[in-house]
């Protein structure tokens, strides 16, 4: 009777997976539906059990980071995400043991802080290398010679 078990486990979690489409409890199904096979060829419990863990941790491991890539693949960055990697130009100097600095990008004005601590002149040009609240945390372009 455990057979039964099973396979309302799988069932309970599909219909999460489907309600959420999160990516959440998909593994745990695939652990189920290994445990429900068990059950039916007449495994004991703890063989079910421990296939059941076994199969979802392997399943959540090892295809996760692959089915996020497809799944999110058409996930919008937001206007912050989308500055990370951009160039910007410093109109004030940048000074992060004097909490100064700004640099523009696309028309709009933002307060800066130099990645590494060294203070940046006006006028250079920078890459934007993360956003820290309303601030572009920013490095140096290399000249190209």
């Amino acid at each position: 009777m455990a057979w039964i078990i099973w396979l309302a486990a799988f069932v309970v979690l599909i219909g999460i997976e489907a309600a959420t489409m999160a990516l959440t409890t998909i593994w745990f199904a695939g652990g189920a539906i290994v445990a429900f096979l068990l059950a039916l060829l007449g495994a004991g419990q703890s063989i079910q059990f421990a296939a059941f863990f076994i199969v979802s941790c392997a399943l959540l491991f090892f295809t996760r980071p692959f089915a996020l890539k497809f799944v999110n693949k058409k996930t919008v960055k937001t206007n912050v995400e989308s500055l990370i990697g951009k160039k910007a130009r410093i109109t004030a100097d940048v000074d992060n043991d004097l909490a100064t600095g700004a640099a523009v990008i696309s028309g709009q004005e933002w307060t800066a802080r130099s990645t590494d601590g060294r203070p940046i002149k006006e006028g250079t040009m920078v890459k934007i290398d993360a956003v820290n609240g309303v601030k572009l945390i920013v490095s140096r372009i290399e000249e190209e010679k």
